[in-house]
């Protein structure tokens, strides 16, 4: 069986995981107004999490 003679260092680690990351843009339409937002969140610009309203938002 095949056994490392060294043990793997920090930065080949590190360069081994530059690939492993998030997606650049994390924003979906709401459903409700169209306007950007986050995934799993309430929409800032309506108030609205799916089809119900979580926060009331004034209008200036």
């Amino acid at each position: 069986m095949a056994v490392p003679k060294r043990r793997t260092s920090k930065q080949r680690k590190r360069k081994r995981r530059t690939h492993y990351k998030a997606p650049d843009n994390p924003y979906q339409p709401c459903p409700k107004c169209g306007d950007p937002k986050r995934p799993h969140r309430v929409c800032p610009t309506c108030g609205y999490y799916g089809d119900r309203e979580v926060v009331q938002i004034d209008d200036f």
